[in-house]
C-alpha cells in the first residue's frame, strides 16, 4: 500500500484518506482534552473564530497556542491541560499547525488526527477502516518537521504490515526542533508551557482512541472514536 507524506503547503488535492500529524503539541493536547471528558473539540481557523465560537456556545471553553491570553480558558500545552475536568465540555481548539492542517483536508471523506500517544490506535482503525492509502499531512515546519514525519513514518510503518520498533522514531523526535523550542521555554520561563510537555508527547500508546475529524453543521469537529472491536478507554 503506497501512503504518502506532505506538508500543508503540498495539499493539491482532496486525499481519500487523511491523517494530520501534530506531536508537538496539538493533537497530544486533543487527547489529553478527551483523556478528561472533554465530548468533542472544534477545530477553529483563527484565535477570532475560537472566540466567536466560544461567546456564541454557552459552556464551550476555547484554547490556543502560546501564552494565556484574555478569552481563552487555557493553552496548548499537554502539561496543562491534563489537570483540567472537561467532563462533556466542547473545547474550540487553534493551533499554529494541527488544527490548519485538519481543516486542509476537511472534505476529505476520512481524517483522523494523529501524535504518538495514539499513534498504534490511528494504525488499528485504518487497518480495520481498510479505507486504501493514505496522505499523511505532516503539519509542522511546512512539512519536515522532523517529530511529525517521524509518527507519520511510524504509523505507515504500523500499515505497511511491520513491527516497528519505535525507539528510533522517538529519538528524532526527542532530538527535533520543536523539543529543544519547548525545552527552552521551560527554561526561560515562557507561560504556555509546561515542563513535562516534550516527555508527554513522546509517550506512545498512552491512549486507546483514535481521533476523527467530520463536519458538523459547517465546523470540523473532532472526536475519539474507537478501533472496533476496543473500548475508549486511557491506559
Amino acid at each position: 500500500m503506497d501512503h504518502r507524506f506532505v506538508g500543508i503547503p503540498e495539499l493539491t488535492d482532496v486525499p481519500r484518506v487523511a491523517v494530520v500529524v501534530d506531536v508537538m503539541r496539538a493533537f497530544t493536547v486533543a487527547a489529553w482534552a478527551f483523556s478528561r471528558g472533554a465530548e468533542k473539540i472544534v477545530l477553529a481557523s483563527s484565535d477570532g473564530e475560537a472566540l466567536a465560537l466560544k461567546e456564541s456556545s454557552p459552556g464551550w471553553l476555547a484554547l490556543k497556542d502560546g501564552a494565556p491570553a484574555a478569552g481563552f480558558d487555557t493553552v496548548n500545552s499537554p502539561g496543562l491541560v491534563r489537570s483540567l475536568d472537561l467532563a462533556g465540555r466542547t473545547v474550540v481548539q487553534k493551533t499554529t499547525a494541527g488544527t490548519v492542517g485538519a481543516l486542509a483536508v476537511a472534505s476529505a471523506p476520512l481524517v483522523l488526527c494523529a501524535s504518538f500517544v495514539v499513534a498504534g490506535a490511528t494504525a488499528r482503525f485504518l487497518t480495520t477502516d481498510g479505507s486504501g492509502p493514505v496522505t499523511f499531512v505532516v503539519t509542522g515546519d511546512d512539512g519536515q518537521a522532523a517529530e511529525d514525519l517521524a509518527c507519520a513514518e511510524y504509523i505507515g510503518q504500523h500499515l505497511a504490515g511491520g513491527d516497528a520498533e519505535v525507539a528510533p522514531y522517538l529519538h528524532r523526535a526527542r532530538t527535533s526542533r520543536a523539543a529543544a523550542d519547548l525545552a527552552e521555554g521551560v527554561q526561560r520561563g515562557y507561560q504556555g508551557v509546561h515542563p513535562d510537555d516534550v516527555d508527554l508527547c513522546l509517550e506512545v500508546d498512552r491512549f486507546s482512541f483514535a481521533m476523527v475529524a467530520r463536519q458538523e453543521d459547517s465546523l470540523a469537529v473532532l472526536r475519539p472514536a474507537a478501533v472496533p472491536g476496543e473500548s475508549v478507554e486511557a491506559r
